[in-house]
């Protein structure tokens, strides 16, 4: 399915080391933030409090979560559990005050506008649990990188793997550097879409490859770039559908799933965005300057004993 056909290809090979370098310092930018400031970690890693409540009418979950900021609580979770009268709230842990203390805070504010509140449970999660977190997530992001590794490398080419590689990173260490030069909440919801954009990213370099490793294929008077430009040319259309119909449920999250979807979608879109980009101009150039060539696509076929042919007859693209 196409919306429209480009008959001449476009240059982007042209102006990959532009890019490229631009690519460079803005990944530089981002690891100069996350070593300066850090990400703003959310209580599943630092620990805090967890309490939840229960009203006999649907919760005004904003009505809650503005009742409990004007307590003094900065960086407060609050959000629907289970039903919409239910309500889960995590607070950050504050230094000289207890999480029985924190809760009994909460529950007088939150009783004196709706005294049919029901508290039911308050859990204090410890800075141990946030640091077992934080290394099950540190792991889980290390295992799916080796996995596209291995998986690209086995269907394409070694020189695909590396490129895919460095673009993926590139995507996971832009979006990090936002939040952390924004100081944005940084969640296991988060950690959620940025192991999301990895998947999502590498779709769109498989996409690009696949076409690359055809067009050597099809097109045996091209040099390389000319195949490249041709395969990012011809899956533009393919792009725009993919991506633009992913973009405009994420962008839906972003305006109307509140506070508890916000930096979710927030990543999702930059992943997205930048996705797009380092498929095109980072995963495809690093392709281009690690010297990938039709021989790469070329798998010799078997020759029987006591064959004198050319070693090289009957090699296949």
């Amino acid at each position: 399915m196409e919306f429209f056909k480009i008959r001449r290809d476009i240059p982007f090979m042209k102006n990959a080391l532009v890019f490229n370098i631009i690519s460079l310092l803005t990944f530089v930018l981002a690891v100069f933030f996350l070593v300066t400031r850090g990400l703003h970690l959310s209580v599943e890693f630092t620990g805090g409090t967890v309490m939840e409540v229960s009203y006999t009418q649907p919760a005004d979950v904003e009505k809650v979560r503005s009742t409990i900021s004007g307590l003094g609580f900065s960086d407060v979770q609050v959000q629907n559990f289970g039903t919409s009268r239910d309500v889960l709230i995590r607070l950050p842990a504050q230094k000289g005050v207890s999480a029985a203390q924190q809760s009994d805070k909460v529950l007088a504010a939150l009783r004196a506008t709706d005294p049919s509140l029901t508290h039911k449970r308050t859990e204090f999660v410890g800075p141990q649990v946030g640091e077992e977190l934080a290394t099950d997530g540190l792991k889980a992001l290390g295992m799916v990188v080796v996995g596209i590794m291995a998986y690209l490398a086995m269907r394409f080419e070694w020189k695909f793997a590396v490129a895919a590689i460095f673009a993926n990173l590139h995507d996971v260490v832009i979006i990090l550097g936002f939040f952390a030069f924004f100081q944005w909440e940084f969640s296991l919801a988060v950690l959620a879409a940025v192991l999301a954009v990895l998947g999502y990213s590498v779709n769109e370099s498989v996409v690009i490859f696949d076409r690359i490793r055809e067009n050597f294929r099809r097109y045996r008077k091209m040099n390389t770039v000319e195949i490249i430009d041709n395969a990012i040319t011809s899956t533009i259309s393919r792009t725009i559908i993919t991506h633009g119909s992913t973009q405009l449920m994420v962008l839906s999250m972003l305006l109307f799933g509140g506070a508890t979807l916000h930096y979710f979608a927030l990543a999702l879109t930059i992943g997205i965005l930048f996705g797009i980009y380092s498929s095109v101009f980072v995963a495809a150039a690093i392709a281009m300057w690690l010297g990938i060539k039709r021989e790469d696509m070329v798998k010799a076929a078997p020759r029987k004993d006591g064959d004198p042919g050319d070693p090289n007859a009957g090699a296949t693209v």
